[in-house]
């Protein structure tokens, strides 16, 4: 599973959608919430302990935003042993496979989209989580881990090299 939540702008307000993208089978959690606290992200995991069967294990990756580490979600995650927190580097979100998910919810619902209130942004998002979890798609890599790890080793020589 991976996390996240962008705040969606528009002229009539903002929304913050957290978001939990099974990779393994494409299915969507989302909640389109007022804010973006440690408050709001205890909700988001509330409701995905709920739909998530039990005896499964979830890891989250999560990006480094605080509100994952406020100490109340480190309480949380204390009482819920089946739940494991990995984070992105910071600047890393493409690291994050729910970026694609975000990606086309922005092209194919609110690039274009006029929405006359909060309300109206919310539904369309809302929609299109249902429409997503209708035909979910497993996430796949395209990339070649090999040429990955490749990239990765030389960016560590490049960095070695200034230093």
């Amino acid at each position: 599973m991976t996390d996240i939540a962008p705040t969606i702008s528009n002229w009539c307000g903002t929304t913050t959608l957290f978001a939990a993208l099974n990779v393994v089978d494409g299915t969507v959690i989302g909640r389109c919430m007022q804010r973006h606290r440690h408050q709001e992200f205890i909700r988001f995991l509330n409701a995905t302990e709920a739909a998530v069967p039990k005896g499964k294990a979830i890891h989250a990756i999560v990006d480094n935003y605080a509100t994952h580490k406020h100490p109340k979600v480190k309480e949380w995650l204390a009482r819920h042993p089946r739940w494991s927190f990995h984070f992105t580097p910071t600047s890393a979100s493409w690291l994050n496979a729910v970026e694609g998910f975000f990606a086309k919810l922005t092209k194919r619902r609110l690039q274009r989209g006029v929405f006359g209130s909060v309300v109206e942004l919310q539904a369309a998002i809302n929609r299109f989580l249902a429409e997503t979890n209708t035909d979910p798609r497993p996430f796949r890599w395209t990339k070649d881990p090999h040429k990955i790890l490749a990239a990765v080793k030389r960016g560590h020589q490049v960095l070695d090299s200034i230093q």
